[in-house]
């Protein structure tokens, strides 16, 4: 399986001919990332996640394109019909020639006035953890972390990458940051994946990993 990482939350997964992608937001400027997708994962109904209008399109111009999310981002797609589908914590299906499990409930809180929202985070084939805006748990080699977001510090990121211990981690959410910022993540990064000998890091925009057990 490759994953190649986009725009801010946003990667595509591949395999045997086969692809879905997930939270192409309105940070992700690459149209190529919905390119001949039969799937699309939304984990929550932030901007930086979900983009309607772009679902829309890439729906009317593919009749056979699935979007799995959580309950709060069906309700902005109900003109798509059997298009958009409900998963929650503990679902399994199959789609695309890979295995979804639907793990978590509510983004992180981020407000103290404000209840979180709907979030569901996908682990692909057993082996990619995509969490969304949540710190949720979970067994997966592989985990795409959240790089900095308004509702997380550095500590809460390296506490929830050392519960995690995965073999692989690739920073995404990283959209927010300026130059001197991925700077200071890419640096955090390199010293968790010395501390734990493992492949943690953050891959450029367009960048193909190939994933190997």
């Amino acid at each position: 399986m490759d994953l190649i990482k986009y725009g801010h939350a946003c990667v595509r997964l591949e395999k045997e001919g086969r692809a879905i992608v997930i939270d192409p937001g309105a940070m992700t400027p690459e149209p190529e990332a919905l390119t001949d997708v039969d799937t699309v994962l939304i984990t929550h109904e932030h901007f930086d996640h979900f983009e309607p209008e772009r679902l829309r399109a890439a729906a009317a111009g593919n009749p056979t394109l699935v979007v799995y999310t959580c309950p709060g981002v069906v309700r902005h797609l109900t003109d798509l019909g059997d298009q958009v589908r409900v998963v929650r914590d503990g679902d399994v299906v199959q789609v695309a020639g890979f295995q979804l499990r639907a793990v978590g409930e509510k983004h992180h809180r981020s407000h103290p006035d404000v209840p979180p929202v709907d979030n569901v985070g996908f682990l692909v084939d057993d082996e990619v953890f995509h969490p969304g805006d949540a710190l949720t748990m979970t067994d997966a080699p592989t985990l795409l972390i959240p790089g900095q977001a308004p509702w997380m510090t550095i500590p809460d990121m390296i506490d929830y990458l050392r519960r995690m211990a995965p073999r692989r981690a690739y920073a995404i959410h990283d959209g927010l940051l300026n130059d001197w910022g991925l700077q200071v993540l890419d640096g955090v990064l390199r010293t968790e994946a010395e501390r734990m000998d493992a492949d943690i890091r953050r891959p450029l925009p367009g960048e193909r990993v190939r994933l190997a057990g």
